[in-house]
């Protein structure tokens, strides 16, 4: 990809702003959505900015001035960006939190980045070009020493038990209907959990079977696993629509979907 370097050089920027504030007690604000925001949530979407500022390419970034539908429904291609996805993660420190950066083109994820600065993992996809997993990525990692140490995704996994992404706190009585379903169908099942993105990562790296998620999430919130997860092969289906999940709507919140 074009941009791939500055991409994920971006990304570990971004990284190296959030474990700034990360290892300092952390201060939280409450945004109109009365959603968490903190500094590193700043922090990381400015140097993620000032990258993609250098490429002619429009950006919708979470913590970013949110473009009117007039003016991005003429965006045949875009940058969509959540540069701390995760926020309650981070407010716990329990790590699993992310940066995530997604190339979108006519609707659809094409690239994605997401690194998780704490877990020293960096995910990356191009749809028609596979995708892979580094590990061991701290955020002063030169882009070479990284793709030394990239493996494709996804990796062969038994077929039982049937593995499950359940989120730790969306776990709504139609996950429960869902989850009863296969039961039924695939017989021994076993959960997994992980916070942000990476519930998306897990069925990418094929760690995790199925990740169905029926909960309020947004566009930035799995752009770039979207585009990871189509690079593996796999698809996020709109529960709604039956269809892969498109991006750039006028209404930025995601109808449910199932990654498999």
């Amino acid at each position: 990809m074009e941009f791939e370097n500055l991409i994920i050089e971006a990304s570990l920027k971004a990284g190296a702003e959030i474990i700034d504030v990360y290892q300092r007690k952390i201060s939280v604000e409450e945004k109109d959505d009365k959603s968490p925001l903190t500094e590193a949530d700043k922090r990381s979407h400015l140097a993620i900015q000032a990258a993609l500022d250098t490429t002619d390419i429009p950006t919708l970034s979470e913590e970013g001035k949110q473009m009117d539908y007039s003016v991005r429904s003429g965006w045949n291609k875009f940058w969509l960006v959540d540069p701390l996805d995760g926020t309650k993660e981070f407010i716990k420190k329990n790590g699993e939190f992310t940066v995530n950066i997604a190339l979108i083109e006519n609707g659809a994820p094409i690239y994605g980045v997401i690194y998780a600065p704490v877990l020293k993992k960096l995910f990356v996809g191009e749809v028609g070009k596979g995708a892979w997993i580094a590990e061991g990525v701290e955020t002063n990692t030169p882009v070479q020493d990284i793709y030394s140490k990239k493996e494709s995704i996804p990796k062969s996994k038994p077929a039982e038990p049937y593995i499950v992404v359940a989120s730790r706190s969306h776990f709504s009585p139609e996950t429960q209907e869902f989850v009863d379903g296969l039961k039924e169908d695939k017989g021994e099942i076993e959960f997994t959990s992980m916070g942000s993105s990476l519930k998306i990562c897990l069925v990418a790296e094929g760690s995790a079977d199925i990740y169905p998620r029926f909960g309020p999430t947004m566009e930035w919130d799995t752009g770039a696993g979207h585009a990871i997860v189509r690079a593996a092969g796999k698809k996020v289906i709109d529960h709604t629509t039956g269809e892969e999940m498109r991006y750039n709507k006028e209404n930025l919140l995601n109808n449910w979907f199932i990654v498999q």
